[in-house]
């Protein structure tokens, strides 16, 4: 396994690491006894299980670069005004593979910390999952703005902390969704002034020869593509998206 995809097993293994305790829990006995819910059977520890599972990509959508990638993207196309093209199946495995790519010197020091450790069986579920959460926390907050984090802990009704890492992860989720919601939009609207200053060009033209029945966005469409391809848009593009997270 290569490094850039080691990051996926490692949160796909830390997921799985908390089926596997409860298993070692009960050698003997396919049930689990825990407090306060009684003894909770096989199926339905698989269920728990499964239903824990679809929490994966809501984490990898929310915690990684994902969502500011996807934005820019999106943006991109509306922008281009191509309609369908790129295809949402290529721009979300863009998005995907460019994900990984970042991610990876995360992936990397969780793998290193938690997951390789775990299923060695040298740390428990419990120790494992603590020392995996700090390089992805650092990632996060260092693309976090700080009126983010200090909105969430006023929500949150929690004392100021000393330091930003002692901040707790149902803070640090949120602030960093919101933050790179906006980032993702600042970066789309200035993707977005050029190809809006081609339009404007093509219809005052339009209008000033008096073709009124010619539809502008058809006869912007080729200037817009021509401007991105001649600018070698998508390398200027992918390597601003991967720098903005340097």
């Amino acid at each position: 396994m290569t490094t850039r995809w080691r990051w996926l097993g490692s949160v796909a293994a830390l997921a799985a690491l908390g089926s596997a305790g409860l298993a070692a829990q009960q050698p003997s006995s396919l049930d689990v006894q825990v407090d306060g819910l009684g003894t909770i059977s096989a199926p339905l520890q698989v269920v728990l299980f499964l239903t824990l599972l679809t929490f994966i990509p809501a984490a990898l959508v929310i915690m990684t670069s994902f969502t500011r990638i996807a934005i820019v993207f999106h943006f991109l196309r509306q922008a281009l005004g191509t309609q369908e093209m790129p295809s949402n199946q290529m721009l979300v495995g863009l998005t995907l593979f460019l994900t990984v790519f970042i991610m990876a010197p995360v992936g990397q020091r969780v793998h290193e910390l938690a997951v390789a450790p775990a299923l060695a069986g040298r740390l428990s579920v419990t120790d494992a999952l603590d020392r995996g959460a700090p390089p992805l926390r650092e990632f996060m907050l260092k693309q976090t703005r700080e009126a983010d984090l200090a909105l969430f802990v006023e929500l949150g009704r929690l004392p100021r902390p000393e330091r930003v890492g002692d901040l707790p992860m149902r803070v640090v989720i949120p602030a960093f969704a919101i933050s790179e919601l906006k980032t993702g939009f600042q970066m789309g609207f200035f993707l977005f002034v050029p190809f809006l200053l081609i339009d404007l060009i093509v219809s005052t033209t339009l209008l000033s020869m008096g073709m009124l029945q010619l539809p502008p966005a058809m006869i912007s469409l080729p200037f817009k593509i021509l401007l991105f391809v001649m600018i070698d848009g998508w390398n200027l593009l992918v390597a601003s998206l991967v720098r903005s997270f340097l």
